[in-house]
């Protein structure tokens, strides 16, 4: 019988089926998919949904893949007994890697970075969390199912076809060879021209073996971070500063941090939100507030907000979920414990995005924590945000704010309906109309379902910015409704919203608001050279996020004590 190559093993035999072999009319098809399975494998890139806008996904995936050149070849010198096993093994070890360039793609698309091997497993299960609270428990465990079933099942598909492909090269031994060296000067010449059908995506692919470099490098890259960070969090310029010079030109004040959700810079570009900040800025100028603004630039985006706050309270750089349990578990000052070691404050935190028991209160240094349970809600949810900005603000004037006879207060209140998915969004009320929040039953009822939005990217940032402007509408409108005299408000972004709506390639920039009664407390800011108003302009200061702790408590310390300023990172 003729060699006809490799290719016999996928193409009907021109003089028809073998008889001998009552199997071989059905062997081609499994072949030729066994062959399409390993070759994308091999060759999709990881960012395959980040291509450049219009740019067709066939030009993507025309590429020779090495890995297939050096793997076959070996397969072909192996002893026979030897050789199914190596090519299990070795699809083995291709599903694995195929399943981690699906969590990256995973991630790219949420949190425009890759998945990190060794440090991301705990944000699987904030990733489960989210989808039960936005679309349903029974969604969440069907995904789970799925998504468990795939990290099995794609290992299992890849080592049959490896096998398959291996099995079919060794029945077509001649051609096999000629085709691997055809295959290799092909990639040699690809290589050295630099042919790229796709920018950044070379002809000459090593995808697989770039990516378990990659994967294999986070191990040594995890454990020397660990080292770094550690170092980093016991340099601390303010650890052993007493109580009693800390924060003194703030004294008697009322400073209220607030984190508005996925308030990042490119919200700016936006007309509801200019509009909000512009009308905002004049709204609280007639009742006696000035305001300066900034940019910090966040260690995350797309998620992760906790890593934005641990960040800015810390004034060490938290990016990855090993060093913020690292820095959690230890007793670095934080922002939070900086006033309540001052000794003047009552410190609270106003948290209605945690849902379960939240250790790290303790650490932060509050005296009480108001989280979804506490803060009295008895309307429904809006998507994965637990109640309405405006009603989060509500409660914590009721339950802390208007108290009787109170101490100045520190707070940190963290408002959550911007969170995505962005709808449904409730709608701006009376604040005697908030009441325990069953009034948000009828707003809920009529208000865009997330269906009816996700779609549709034009209305996905359509719903974006109408979010963020309703959470800005509810802080204006209370500060213009509650404010006094004694009111510090810092309020910014924990990080840009995800690729969806920004792109790409957007900063890690969110801006930063310092808002007061007392204009001495913006004099002692004069040196940040921030913008007027709650809107920074487009080249006001960036600072790496990690850097506002020492700032800010450099700025409203005694000014006869001069500090140097902790490590940035």
């Amino acid at each position: 019988m003729p060699v006809t190559g490799v290719w016999e093993a996928v193409t009907p035999h021109p003089q028809g089926p073998d008889v001998s072999s009552p199997h071989r009319p059905r062997r081609w098809p499994l072949t030729a998919f066994a062959a399409v399975v390993v070759f994308l494998a091999l060759v999709v890139p990881e960012q395959i949904t980040r291509l450049p806008a219009g740019t067709p996904v066939w030009r993507a995936l025309v590429r020779v893949p090495l890995e297939a050149i050096a793997v076959f070849t070996l397969l072909l010198v192996l002893p026979r007994r030897a050789r199914g096993i190596v090519a299990g093994v070795l699809g083995a070890v291709l599903g694995m890697l195929t399943v981690l360039k699906v969590i990256d793609g995973g991630f790219f698309a949420a949190l425009a970075r890759s998945f990190d091997p060794v440090l991301d497993w705990p944000l699987f299960a904030d990733g489960y969390r989210f989808v039960r609270d936005s679309s349903g428990a029974a969604v969440a465990v069907i995904a789970v199912v799925v998504a468990a079933g795939a990290a099995v099942g794609v290992p299992v598909a890849m080592v049959w076809a490896m096998r398959r492909l291996a099995a079919a090269a060794d029945r077509h031994r001649l051609a096999s060879r000629r085709s691997l060296l055809a295959a290799a000067l092909a990639w040699l010449l690809l290589a050295v021209s630099g042919t790229s059908f796709v920018p950044g995506v070379y002809a000459a692919s090593d995808t697989a073996v770039a990516l378990a470099r990659d994967s294999i490098g986070t191990v040594p890259a995890a454990l020397r971070d660990k080292r770094e960070f550690a170092a980093q969090t016991a340099d601390d310029a303010f650890a052993a500063v007493p109580g009693d010079q800390l924060l003194t030109g703030l004294r008697g004040k009322d400073v209220l941090l607030m984190f508005v959700e996925s308030y990042g810079r490119d919200a700016l570009d936006t007309a509801p939100v200019r509009t909000a900040l512009a009308g905002g800025t004049k709204q609280l100028a007639a009742h006696g507030f000035a305001a300066r603004s900034g940019f910090l630039q966040s260690p995350t985006a797309g998620g992760g907000s906790w890593l934005a706050h641990s960040t800015l309270q810390s004034g060490v750089w938290i990016d990855n979920q090993q060093r913020y349990r690292s820095l959690v578990s230890g007793d670095r000052l934080t922002l939070t414990s900086a006033f309540a070691k001052a000794g003047a404050w009552r410190t609270v935190g106003v948290e209605p995005g945690v849902t379960y028991a939240w250790p790290e209160g303790t650490f932060y240094g509050y005296d009480h924590v108001y989280d979804s349970h506490t803060l009295s809600y008895h309307g429904p949810a809006f998507s994965w945000s637990t109640m309405p900005d405006q009603f989060t603000l509500k409660s914590f004037t009721d339950q802390e704010y208007h108290r009787p006879g109170r101490a100045p207060l520190m707070a940190e209140i963290t408002f959550v309906s911007s969170h995505t998915p962005w709808s449904p969004l409730p709608t701006l009320i009376g604040w005697d109309q908030v009441g325990d929040g069953s009034v948000y039953t009828q707003q809920h009822a009529y208000a865009t379902p997330t269906s009816q939005v996700w779609p549709d990217t034009v209305k996905i940032r359509s719903a974006y910015a109408q979010s963020i402007t309703y959470s800005l509408d509810s802080l204006i409108s209370w500060v213009s409704t509650y404010g006094d005299d004694n009111l510090v408000l810092v309020f910014l972004g924990d990080h840009q919203p995800a690729p969806v709506v920004v792109g790409d390639h957007a900063t890690h920039d969110v801006p930063i608001t310092v808002l007061a009664h007392d204009r001495r407390v913006l004099g002692r800011m004069a040196g940040w050279g921030w913008s007027e108003g709650l809107q920074p302009a487009p080249n006001a200061p960036v600072w790496p996020m990690n850097a506002f702790r020492d700032r800010f408590l450099t700025a409203f310390g005694p000014a006869s004590v001069s500090r140097p300023l902790s490590p940035p990172r």
